[in-house]
């Protein structure tokens, strides 16, 4: 932390149940010279990765399926959202971290991924970095049924779509999860299916 605009005044842990929440206080140098005392909260759960599965000769990406409360408390009737293979570093460097989450969430076993950007996901309260992959898939790729991790209760349904319509999806609302929006459009935008 070297911006000489921010000094540091305390940090307090509010919460360490499943992630932890922290209230940082520190003094802000305005615009104009003037310093000023604010106080923000912080959830840090960690940094994590996602991937976009594609298949250009069936011209399909792999997405999942599950239940997300947060959405559910927040409007989303069934609490269900269509979003690409993700999961949290865990320790793991990102290409590990990506390549482990899609076998045991998707099925497919990927030993090649491209690493395309990152990005903090929610940079007002959240600390998350999220790591961006694509790689290709292949039917011959899949070694299980995936679903998730059952120790994490992951429940996670496995869906193969055609890329045309994960598009239609993003226009229409079905698929409403930022980092799945950013991963299609980057396909979109890059013709990674060679449209």
């Amino acid at each position: 932390m070297a911006n000489p605009r921010v000094n540091m005044a305390s940090e307090e842990v509010l919460s360490n149940n499943w992630y932890t929440l922290r209230k940082y206080t520190f003094d802000y140098q305005r615009a104009d010279g003037s310093w000023e005392r604010q106080a923000r909260e912080a959830y840090d759960r960690g940094n994590g990765a996602v991937i976009l599965l594609y298949n250009k000769e069936k011209q399909t990406v792999v997405l999942t399926r599950q239940f997300r409360l947060p959405t559910y408390t927040n409007g989303n009737d069934t609490g269900m959202m269509i979003e690409a293979c993700a999961g949290l570093l865990d320790k793991d460097n990102p290409e590990a971290c990506i390549k482990r989450e899609t076998e045991e969430e998707t099925g497919y076993k990927v030993s090649s991924v491209k690493k395309i950007f990152e990005a903090y996901m929610s940079p007002g309260s959240v600390t998350e970095i999220l790591y961006f992959f694509v790689a290709a898939y292949s039917d011959d790729m899949k070694v299980s049924n995936g679903g998730g991790c059952a120790t994490e209760q992951e429940n996670i349904e496995v869906i193969e779509i055609p890329f045309t319509k994960a598009i239609q999806m993003v226009t229409s609302g079905e698929i409403n999860d930022a980092k799945t929006i950013m991963l299609i459009q980057y396909a979109q935008i890059n013709g990674l299916l060679g449209q």
